[in-house]
């Protein structure tokens, strides 16, 4: 090659060079955003992210965005225990969970949750939805014909019916503790329920607690192991081993669907709607607000929306993208979704809580004379009548794989003995009648006092002598007084004193305490469950000792350690 040739070549590399390098973006520096969200949504989010960041400049800084997957109950415990704060259900944050920049969850459900826990927890109020999906039934096709898919209409009030009454439909539910899918349509069955008692209070509840049963007798853990429960062949064995109804969000039947399974399942659209999870956008770090809003725009175009529809979801705004799957009979666009009082969510979780955590159980009542006083908020019963009317309600909520005693207390209720057992820790399997039977039989001690003290050590000793590891073991106490005993009998210090020694780390052994009124020793009380294992809540307002006894039970698995 000529020296003309080769001098041409090399200016022609060089101009393409100092093309290649004056077109591509300048970078000052790079701005990093970290984005946590669930799997169902993230693949959509990536892309996204990756199509915008090529083309981001922001005053000359280059975007460099991390979208990974986490559980949105990981995240939510994370951020609860930033200021010592507990989700009912969800636990302990685990420690290696990663608090992003940008946190999108599948539902505001969880936004809710953790303001109602604290509510400068995070910034609820600026959260912008970025996709949805409803909350549908999933059924395997041939059952759903049974119930009129695809032309007729099924209502959640049909469904509770057919579930408390009909055992042969097998109902499922991923936890609604750590699932938002779960939770959104629990509270739409605990409404139907309600419905389905027709004004009756009474079946209403016997409605719902068999619901709720059968929901937890069919919970999984994950939904992946909760789809792998569904049928995988049609003929009347399978169907009838496999589940038969269970709510889910509607990508995940689409995609479910996708792989072409053996049966495949109906996406039915109940009424009324359990709502819809809306995956709403929420920037936690406020040092990347600016980049984050930025992407946030990218996320309101055509072009997000044609990706999300690819995996199944729909936009915001309920309309679905190109390559959206529609369900059969699925509605074109969806409603906007309400999000439910915070106070209900967390009653129901409480109720969820003391159905699913197996328990062997002592329940000890305080038979003293001031259970005798009048409850004026409560149509003047007794404090007796309100408590045990709240322990036989929360005994409705116990299925038979609890172990339940009942004990009395007062002084000098069995000879020297300041208490008395009615009824031993046992299966309620074999003695549900009995323990029910006790509880209608219990009358105050007119002249009684309250020897707090004996009958907490007794009554821990007993929980402690039959001690199993596959339950939690636990000891309640309900009482309306502070410790008083003309006996004598153990004095605070010398009952913590007793306890610890007795006290086993390898058999735990929790202490609940409950107090009724404004004269009990709560201080004591909290001493007591500090120093040993347990908890203590007090209802200043007798006639709201269900709700605490409901917030005490659900509770028995996250009431504090021993200090």
């Amino acid at each position: 090659m000529g020296a003309a040739a080769v001098a041409v070549l090399v200016v022609l590399a060089g101009s393409w060079y100092a093309f290649q390098k004056y077109s591509e973006p300048s970078c000052g520096n790079t701005a990093k955003l970290s984005i946590g969200a669930p799997a169902d949504i993230v693949p959509a989010l990536k892309a996204q992210a990756a199509d915008w960041s090529a083309q981001a400049k922001l005053d000359e800084n280059c975007v460099d965005v991390d979208v990974f997957e986490a559980d949105p109950a990981d995240i939510a415990a994370a951020i609860a225990a930033k200021s010592q704060k507990t989700l009912t259900g969800v636990g302990q944050a685990n420690g290696k969970t990663r608090i992003p920049d940008v946190w999108v969850p599948d539902s505001s459900l969880w936004l809710l949750r953790l303001k109602t826990a604290n509510p400068q927890a995070v910034g609820a109020d600026t959260a912008k939805s970025i996709a949805s999906s409803p909350v549908v039934l999933a059924m395997p096709e041939p059952i759903a014909t049974t119930f009129g898919w695809p032309q007729g209409k099924l209502s959640y009030v049909d469904l509770i019916k057919k579930v408390s009454t009909d055992q042969k439909v097998k109902v499922g539910i991923v936890d609604p503790s750590r699932d938002s899918t779960g939770l959104a349509a629990l509270l739409t069955m605990a409404a139907a329920a309600q419905a389905a008692g027709g004004g009756n209070a009474t079946q209403a509840t016997q409605i719902a607690t068999a619901a709720l049963r059968g929901l937890a007798a069919g919970r999984s853990s994950l939904k992946a192991d909760l789809l792998q429960k569904f049928p995988r062949g049609s003929d009347p064995t399978a169907l009838s081993s496999g589940l038969s109804v269970a709510p889910l969000s509607e990508q995940a039947i689409i995609q479910y669907n996708a792989v072409q399974p053996p049966v495949r399942l109906a996406a039915v659209y109940a009424e009324p709607s359990a709502g819809a999870l809306d995956y709403p956008y929420v920037v936690l770090n406020n040092d990347r607000a600016s980049v984050a809003n930025e992407l946030l725009k990218s996320l309101e175009s055509q072009s997000f929306r044609d990706k999300l529809g690819a995996i199944g979801l729909r936009g915001a705004d309920g309309a679905p993208g190109k390559g959206f799957q529609t369900p059969t009979n699925a509605p074109g666009t969806l409603a906007a979704a309400q999000l439910p009082d915070a106070a209900a969510v967390e009653s129901l979780q409480q109720k969820w809580q003391a159905i699913t955590l197996p328990a062997r159980m002592l329940a000890v009542i305080d038979v003293s004379g001031s259970m005798l006083e009048t409850v004026p908020t409560a149509g003047n019963a007794t404090r007796m009548q309100v408590t045990l009317e709240a322990a036989r309600k929360g005994m409705n909520l116990f299925d038979d794989s609890w172990a339940l005693g009942v004990w009395t207390f007062s002084t000098q209720l069995d000879g020297a003995k300041d208490y008395k057992q009615l009824v031993p820790i046992g299966p309620l399997v074999s003695q549900r009648a009995a323990c029910l039977q006790a509880l209608q039989s219990i009358t105050p001690k007119k002249n009684g006092d309250t020897a707090l003290y004996d009958t907490i050590l007794a009554g821990y000793k007993a929980v402690q002598q039959g001690w199993d590891s596959g339950r939690i073991n636990s000891l309640i106490v309900m009482t309306d007084g502070e410790n008083d005993d003309p006996a004598g009998g153990l004095s605070l210090e010398q009952l913590i004193a007793e306890l610890k020694k007795t006290a086993d780390p390898a058999r735990p052994v929790q202490v609940i305490l409950i107090g009724i009124g404004d004269k009990v020793g709560e201080a004591q009380m909290r001493q007591i469950t500090d120093a040993i294992g347990g908890g203590t809540f007090v209802a200043p307002d007798p006639a709201k000792i269900g709700d605490i006894f409901l917030q005490a039970i659900s509770l028995r698995g996250q009431v504090v350690t021993p200090k």
